[in-house]
């Protein structure tokens, strides 16, 4: 199996699921792992039902604990070369897996893929953005909207011309489609991080060796929930998470930050 994909589930609704994991396999991806941090197995006869591998973790490990123990098997398999990581509130058309895959095969430089997302509404969703500074995190959550307007513009590459392919370091985690070959060099999530930046982590490692792609030639759809802006628990795990972010690798003084950053200002 070319591809395999991985879905980390807390009382995740199965109907959302379902057409999740229908989306994947119609695209021809049938070794799909869910793994379930929610207090009960309850998601397992119906992950029995749809065909799918079913891992329950006991507790919640965290996203990107959870998803290592899928990767972790897709680079024991000698066939696998890519692992997708997804929400399960993502969905696609069937030949997306396929399109991707195949520009992959010819670019071995790509580390890392995201797609063109868009919400349910067709509104495009931004699942690219600068690497963050202090001011990007929480000046948008607790600053005035009008005093953060321009820098989120700039933040949220909103001058970048988003038809085309560009290489840029911080991919949201709700589709990477990743190179098994490019984590074995670079490692897994990071497992300090138990929510939110380990995928703009991940993603910046990957980017010191490879290119990290957004590609718009394919769509899928995210219906995001934003769930840190909804939930003040899901907020406190938010901050202090970024705050781990930010003692790994640099508050203020990030030179590669500023050297990747200046360098999307001209895209």
């Amino acid at each position: 199996m070319k591809v395999r994909a991985s879905i980390v589930t807390y009382q995740t609704d199965i109907q959302e699921l379902t057409k999740c994991i229908r989306s994947l396999q119609a695209a021809g991806v049938s070794a799909i792992t869910i793994v379930d941090n929610s207090p009960t197995d309850s998601l397992l006869p119906h992950c029995e039902e749809l065909g799918t591998e079913y891992i329950f973790t006991g507790k919640n490990l965290g996203y990107g604990a959870a998803h290592n123990i899928a990767l972790r098997q897709s680079m024991e398999q000698d066939k696998t070369e890519y692992h997708l990581v997804i929400n399960s509130d993502v969905y696609f058309d069937p030949h997306v897996i396929a399109r991707i895959v195949t520009f992959m095969d010819s670019h071995p430089e790509v580390g890392q893929l995201i797609p063109r997302t868009v919400y349910p509404d067709g509104r495009e969703q931004a699942v690219v953005r600068m690497l963050p500074t202090p001011l990007d995190v929480f000046g948008r959550r607790f600053l005035p909207a009008r005093w953060m307007r321009r820098r989120n513009s700039r933040y949220l590459l909103e001058h970048v011309d988003h038809t085309k392919p560009f290489n840029v370091a911080y991919h949201q985690g709700s589709f990477m489609f990743l190179r098994l070959d490019a984590l074995r060099e670079v490692g897994l999530f990071d497992e300090r991080f138990f929510m939110y930046p380990e995928d703009i982590d991940l993603t910046r490692r990957v980017n010191e060796r490879f290119q990290t792609l957004f590609w718009p030639d394919v769509t899928i759809t995210h219906a995001h929930r934003a769930a840190s802006y909804k939930s003040l628990r899901m907020l406190r795990i938010h901050c202090v998470n970024m705050i781990r972010y930010f003692n790994k690798w640099g508050w203020f003084i990030d030179p590669k930050r500023r050297e990747i950053n200046r360098g999307l200002q001209k895209v």
